[in-house]
């Protein structure tokens, strides 16, 4: 796991969709699995939506928190 990647879920947001313009860090679970079901679209997106859904669904989500930007 890198911790480069970690940072950029916590700061990328989704491009398109439902969840337009939410952080991936917090795309809900069920949206997660819905595209470790359909599919990850491709490239570094797809990535990250991966990695975000290995998070989510091993229960690590406060992982992220440290990287989280302070407000």
């Amino acid at each position: 796991m890198n911790s480069e990647k970690l940072a950029l879920l916590v700061t990328r947001e989704m491009p398109y969709g439902k969840y337009k313009g939410r952080k991936l860090a917090d795309l809900p679970g069920h949206y997660l699995g819905w595209f470790a079901r359909e599919g990850f679209p491709s490239g570094e997106l797809g990535a990250l939506i991966a990695l975000m859904y290995e998070l989510d669904h091993n229960d690590l989500r406060s992982l992220l928190d440290p990287l989280r930007p302070t407000r």
